[in-house]
């Protein structure tokens, strides 16, 4: 019996990919504490994680796929139109996509969130902060 594993090796390599993000940004984290005297380090851009940790499913388009998983386009989405809902699935996880916001700083949620929400053909510019990442968790 022949299995179709793409959707797992998709969900382990984004899962990878956020845990060296996360990786980077406690190395980042430590210099750049060292050098600034205890700044705050915000890690990737929203863009960052975005093509390294969402394209994995979502792809580079944000169009989605459909095969052996369905990953929804995040490309003109509506429902990406309410903040709180990305920021919801992304904390709490939503069908076949787990729980990242885990993994993720109440910045790095929201500058994912607001990427996505401003780029792919939306224009969705009322910004999430991290505060409402953190009320949200």
């Amino acid at each position: 019996m022949s299995m179709n594993r793409k959707p797992t090796l998709a969900l382990i390599a984004g899962c990878l990919a956020l845990t060296g993000v996360m990786a980077a940004s406690a190395g980042a984290q430590s210099t750049a504490d060292a050098a600034a005297g205890g700044a705050n380090f915000n890690g990737p851009t929203g863009e960052d994680t975005f093509k390294r940790v969402c394209a994995a499913c979502h792809m580079p388009d944000a169009k989605g796929a459909e095969g052996a998983g369905f990953y929804p386009a995040l490309a003109r989405n509506p429902k990406l139109s309410s903040g709180a809902y990305p920021v919801y699935v992304i904390m709490n996880g939503m069908n076949g996509m787990p729980p990242l916001g885990e993994m993720m700083s109440d910045q790095q949620v929201a500058d994912v969130v607001n990427y996505v929400r401003t780029h792919f053909g939306n224009d969705y510019r009322d910004a999430v902060k991290p505060a409402d990442v953190s009320t949200l968790r």
